[in-house]
């Protein structure tokens, strides 16, 4: 790429994404927090989008209610590393692409070591509580992340900049808990649909180009087919 040629594999990438742009994402680091439900999804499509550099992280090891929506989740999978089963499907479907798995949970104090150095991080969490964390880890790091969640037929996804309080906004009202989901589940689909949208964002951002979802979220209804772009602005000082 940098003399000019895109690999055969990227051909389907020319029409909307340059050679130039190509091997920027090539450059590219990308940690993804999480790697069950939405983060399976994200690291095989960032892969296959040919990001060059991907971190996953996650702590825990694939179980048997996993396999109805975890694209990393298989019979073989079962009681392994969520984290080293991503590193080794990045290996399969993309051996360009240098992975690194850690096997920890993302905290304040670890942040620094486990993102630091990536250009965009991916929200691929299930609690709010450690969502906020990532939040505040990413405002504090100067990274930009992109904030993805799932509850049933319902999703929801967001851009944040270092400065932004989207998602403090987003969960004003939450007073513990893991959320929605618990109540709701997750279908196969669900995570597929956001993961994908999430992706987008992401690549937008490594190219800078396109319209972000910056101070607004994308609500998904698949249940209704209904997707809306909800204003998040900053509240008005009162006089």
């Amino acid at each position: 790429m940098e003399a000019g040629f895109l690999p055969m594999r990227y051909l389907r990438n020319r029409r909307m994404i340059s050679t130039a742009q190509q091997l920027k994402l090539f450059r590219s680091r990308v940690a993804v927090v999480g790697c069950g439900g939405l983060g399976g999804y994200l690291l095989e499509e960032l892969a296959r989008m040919g990001v060059g550099h991907l971190v996953a992280i996650d702590p825990d090891t694939f179980e048997e209610h996993n396999l109805n929506r975890q694209l990393l989740s298989t019979p073989a999978t079962l009681s392994r590393s969520k984290a080293l089963v991503a590193e080794q499907r990045i290996g399969e479907v993309n051996p360009a692409v240098a992975v690194r798995a850690v096997q920890a949970a993302l905290t304040l104090d670890n942040a620094g070591e486990l993102i630091a150095g990536a250009d965009v991080v991916a929200d691929a969490l299930d609690s709010v509580q450690a969502r906020l964390e990532l939040a505040a880890a990413c405002n504090r790091l100067g990274i930009p992340f992109v904030h993805g969640t799932i509850a049933g037929w319902f999703g929801y996804v967001t851009t944040v900049f270092p400065g932004e309080e989207t998602l403090q906004r987003l969960y004003s009202r939450w007073s513990g808990g893991k959320g929605i989901e618990a109540d709701l589940g997750n279908p196969a689909f669900t995570p597929a649909a956001v993961a994908s949208l999430q992706v987008a964002e992401i690549i937008k951002v490594l190219l800078g180009t396109g319209t972000l979802l910056r101070n607004r979220v994308l609500c998904v209804n698949l249940l209704d087919m209904e997707v809306e772009s909800v204003p998040m602005d900053a509240p008005k000082a009162s006089a």
